[in-house]
């Protein structure tokens, strides 16, 4: 099966070929774009010019004393989420994290990335292929009454009752799921009748651009941000695909660079202005780079884990239902070691054994986050998809290759089909395709359930998903041996966590 080793920044969902003020808690932009002045001393000794993240305590004497320790110490302040304690910083003083750690009131500093201002390169991992016309239509003449003419290939839809749910209800569209991704473009023909533009903004250095447009990926950025938000909020209205809820809102959050890499600034801005937005749910479909695991034990990435941890949480006491991918290269997240080699992914990786007790994928294993695992068109864990007994938390179609897991007719694909950027459709999978069915999920209860908490979607999304048992033994690709051992009872399991997403259940109970 194809995949991405690293999962692409972007929890990467593999993408196969078819054959992102003041009252919100930060700096003013006036503010915090004037640089600061460091002493001549401090400025002499240049290094790399790096970004960081200080997390400090709340209290309006530390934030203001800190403020003054950054510029004192050859920092420039960015982002300053008093709210969360969390500030972003540039500097190029080679001593600034170690420096900042040593301040009162500090109680984490690191270095966000390895690579100097702007990131290095990556390898391409591929972008998938839009649908041909011929496919367009042998899809559109098997479609149904009420069906979009994509519909019949989306075998994902019945796989979670979907299809079912739709005859109930749509979803309410004073519900919004922001996608925290690589940009959205909402001038998709199936995204635009959603699109909720006054919530979505552009937050790659780690302060929103709220400029009108900077929510979208340019044409040589990748698609996976628009395919998400298909997958989740589509229009049913006649053109392509449908979304798992058609009539929620969907909007954009851009936090990925224009070289691939989703940083924790980013990050930490994304959940920020969803937290302030009164987003329902966030859809998070990647990894923060540049550490597939950041260890607590390393003060740079204890530091990233500190300051998005602060940040979700946030997100959530303001009533956010946070959903992330478990990723594709078939860890077991449970297990006592796993051997990283991919980071850091911005600079030279290593060969490095870490304990994921000690050592975390964010955001998905932070508290209150949605981890999700993919399955594929026989129910099955999709071959790519990490699991670990209590760490998935939930499973939901994410696709498998077409010779593991092949669905009925008429759908054709293994994969799951969604809008591509520039008003086409095409294939992706990983458990970035899965978080999304969740997501929608989520927002069908917080449709059927307005004035529900975010503790009670989740409470919800478990109790009502279709519990799936341990598959043993796991064979997926039929050589005879197991390829990974699952553990746990039929409604919590390393597999499936609670079980299957239930659309239909989301809008019934």
């Amino acid at each position: 099966m194809p995949h991405s080793h690293s999962r692409r920044r972007l929890a990467l969902a593999v993408p196969v070929v078819l054959s992102l003020t003041a009252s919100l808690g930060f700096l003013p932009a006036a503010a915090s774009a004037a640089p600061a002045t460091a002493p001549a001393a401090r400025a002499a000794e240049n290094g790399p010019n790096l970004a960081y993240v200080v997390n400090t305590r709340t209290d309006r004497r530390t934030i203001e004393s800190v403020r003054r320790e950054i510029a004192r110490n050859g920092g420039s302040l960015v982002a300053g989420y008093d709210r969360i304690g969390v500030f972003v910083v540039h500097s190029a003083h080679p001593e600034f994290g170690a420096r900042m750690r040593a301040v009162r009131g500090v109680d984490s500093a690191g270095a966000t990335r390895n690579a100097p201002l702007p990131a290095q390169s990556t390898t391409d991992t591929g972008a998938p292929k839009a649908l041909s016309a011929q496919e367009i239509a042998a899809a559109g003449a098997e479609a149904t009454a009420g069906q979009d003419p994509l519909e019949p290939l989306q075998w994902d839809l019945p796989a979670i009752k979907a299809d079912k749910a739709h005859e109930k209800t749509l979803g309410s569209p004073d519900v919004t799921v922001a996608v925290i991704d690589t940009g959205v473009d909402d001038t998709h023909p199936d995204i635009a009748p959603n699109f909720n533009r006054a919530d979505s903004v552009n937050c790659v250095s780690g302060r929103p651009d709220t400029t009108d447009g900077a929510w979208r990926p340019s044409a040589s950025e990748s698609p996976h941000g628009t395919h998400v938000a298909g997958e989740i909020a589509a229009a049913k209205n006649g053109v392509g695909v449908t979304g798992v809820a058609p009539g929620v809102r969907v909007a954009g959050i851009k936090v990925a660079d224009p070289k691939g890499y989703f940083y924790t600034e980013a990050v930490v801005c994304g959940f920020m202005w969803a937290a302030e937005h009164h987003v329902d749910v966030t859809n998070n479909s990647y990894y923060t780079d540049p550490w597939y695991f950041n260890c607590t034990g390393d003060p740079d990435q204890r530091a990233l884990v500190d300051a998005i941890t602060r940040a979700s949480r946030y997100a959530e006491r303001k009533g956010t239902v946070n959903v992330a991918a478990a990723g594709n290269e078939r860890y077991d997240l449970a297990s006592d070691s796993i051997a990283d080699k991919a980071s850091p992914n911005d600079g030279t990786p290593s060969d490095r054994v870490i304990d994921p007790h000690t050592c975390y994928d964010i955001p998905t294993q932070l508290p209150g986050v949605v981890t999700v695992a993919a399955t594929g068109a026989k129910g099955l864990k999709s071959s790519f998809s990490n699991y670990g007994l209590g760490v998935i938390d939930i499973a939901a179609p994410g696709g498998d290759s077409t010779a593991y897991q092949k669905p009925e007719p008429p759908a054709t694909s293994g994969l799951i089909l969604g809008p591509l950027p520039g008003g086409t459709w095409g294939y992706m999978a990983g458990t970035s395709m899965a978080t999304p069915h969740v997501a929608g999920v989520a927002a069908l209860i917080k449709s059927t359930h307005p004035h529900a908490p975010a503790s009670l979607v989740k409470a919800l999304l478990y109790a009502e998903a279709d519990a799936v048992p341990c598959t043993d033994p796991y064979d997926i690709d039929g050589d005879g041996k197991v390829d990974a051992v699952c553990e746990g009872a039929k409604n919590d399991n390393g597999f499936y966590g609670h079980g299957r997403a239930d659309a239909l259940a989301a809008v019934t109970w």
